[in-house]
């Protein structure tokens, strides 16, 4: 997906090149380059859950006696 997603983007902006409009792929080009990260990021995250954080451990009460 991540691959067909950047394909997509980059064929638009060659499209927008070949029929003269330069300025807009220019304009629209930071736009389009955070879409993309923006779908990497959330199609690497997407993947298992995390497990749960340990718990902490349990405080002694053994060297509190010991004076």
């Amino acid at each position: 997906m991540i691959l067909t997603v950047t394909m997509t983007v980059f064929t638009w902006s060659g499209v927008m090149v070949a029929a003269g409009q330069t300025a807009a792929a220019a304009a629209l080009a930071p736009a389009l380059a955070v879409t993309v990260q923006q779908i990497v990021h959330a199609a690497r995250t997407h993947g298992a859950p995390r497990p749960p954080a340990p718990a902490p451990a349990p405080a002694s009460d053994e060297g509190d006696d010991a004076l």
